[in-house]
């Protein structure tokens, strides 16, 4: 089991990383992003302990929760039918550029939020994007977020083989403008 071994390590870099954010911005190409990787099936243990070793100075924005919260505001049938009828352009669903509060307004306001109360947001349960053509990204890259002073820590269920990181197992990863804890 790979956490034994590895998540000290991962949780010591990851300290390092949030107490420097000017070496964060040099190392992350100007980005204010920490991108924290570990294997999908252990990602209950690494969130327990995150919550451990940081709530007294982290906000955990729970993507999952978001993405249920913005389901319910319309309710299920109503979500459902808006689906399907844009299920080959998801981004329209989850990230659309009209004044209607969608999943992704529902993350940057929670990430702003947690900034506001003086606390670093680490986003978890990000896996929940996959399908809604939200990419990782889309939120580091943000202007917002690109302007919080704290940095964002995105717990990203991965792996990572031949210096390429998959997103899920599976997916090829984005080169990203951050600081990467693998």
């Amino acid at each position: 089991m790979p956490y034994i071994t590895d998540h000290k390590q991962k949780f010591s870099d990851l300290n390092f990383n949030i107490d420097n954010q000017d070496q964060l911005r040099r190392q992350a190409n100007g980005g204010n992003s920490i991108l924290f990787t570990y294997p999908p099936c252990e990602e209950s243990l690494y969130i327990e302990k995150a919550r451990e070793l940081y709530s007294h100075i982290a906000e955990f924005i729970d993507v999952s929760k978001l993405l249920v919260e913005f389901i319910d505001e319309d309710g299920w049938d109503s979500f459902a039918e808006y689906y399907t009828d844009f299920k080959n352009t998801p981004h329209v669903v989850f990230k659309s550029e009209d004044p209607s509060t969608d999943l992704f307004d529902l993350i940057i306001a929670a990430i702003r939020q947690a900034c506001i109360a003086d606390k670093i947001p680490f986003l978890i349960r990000s896996g929940s994007l996959y399908g809604t053509g939200i990419e990782n990204v889309n939120i580091m890259e943000h202007r917002d977020v690109m302007n919080l002073r704290h940095p964002l820590v995105i717990f990203y269920p991965s792996m990572i083989a031949d210096d390429n990181i998959y997103f899920l197992n599976f997916k090829l990863a984005s080169k990203y403008r951050c600081t990467l804890v693998k």
